[in-house]
């Protein structure tokens, strides 16, 4: 089975929890997997038990994806380009 990744636009309009599933789309993990990393503490990122059900901070996924949401006001860096 192939599991659907979310895309960058996807990410960024996350709210700021999120359930353990959609942080696995998000890394391309599937949904036992996931279950599976969270319960012996080995997901890739923090994960918060809330009851019985698992929660990730958005701030946390996306950090470790490589993406940082623009703070109202700031202006995004310019594009680097290597010669």
């Amino acid at each position: 089975m192939t599991v659907s990744t979310l895309n960058r636009d996807e990410l960024l309009q996350l709210p700021a929890m999120i359930d353990l599933a959609t942080a696995a789309r998000a890394l391309g993990v599937g949904r036992t997997k996931a279950y599976e990393l969270a319960k012996s503490g080995a997901f890739p990122c923090p994960v918060l038990r809330i009851g019985t059900t698992y929660r990730v901070r958005t701030a946390d996924l996306l950090r470790i994806v490589g993406i940082e949401r623009q703070q109202p006001g700031r202006e995004e860096p310019p594009a680097r380009t290597d010669p």
